[in-house]
């Protein structure tokens, strides 16, 4: 990125946002967004706040970004959705809530749908089908 410059502070303060949504630290995140922290902000790997939410487990910080309008379809550098994240995580509850927020269960590489499928994931796959996945073996 020539020409782009990031202060330390700006630096650490996305450091800072990330770790909180590893963490599950709903509250703190959610003041950031709203105080004006981009909710789409990635990390260097293109994971959103939201991708890292689902992948670490955390239904509720997930449900607050979704709120705050953060993207469920949005994909990493690697293909990758929250929704794929959440279903490897196996997290019924974020998985719910982002198939709620018009999540597609096939979209990205490996899609939700494929990584249920991939790790034998047959509760997932459940769910996923239930709200419009591709069927198992498709």
């Amino acid at each position: 990125m020539a020409g782009v410059q990031i202060d330390d502070e700006a630096l650490e303060l996305a450091h800072r946002m990330f770790d909180l949504a590893r963490h599950g630290d709903t509250a703190a995140l959610a003041g950031y967004v709203d105080a004006g922290v981009p909710v789409e902000i990635t990390d260097p790997k293109g994971d959103t706040l939201l991708i890292l939410a689902a992948y670490h487990g955390h239904p509720e910080t997930v449900a607050a970004l979704l709120a705050r309008d953060a993207d469920p379809n949005r994909v990493n550098d690697r293909g990758q959705t929250a929704l794929a994240a959440a279903t490897f995580a196996q997290s019924e509850d974020s998985v719910t809530a982002l198939l709620d927020a018009g999540g597609d269960p096939d979209a990205g590489s490996p899609s939700a749908s494929g990584a249920a499928e991939y790790f034998d994931l047959p509760g997932m796959q459940e769910l996923l089908q239930g709200h419009g996945g591709a069927p198992a073996g498709s």
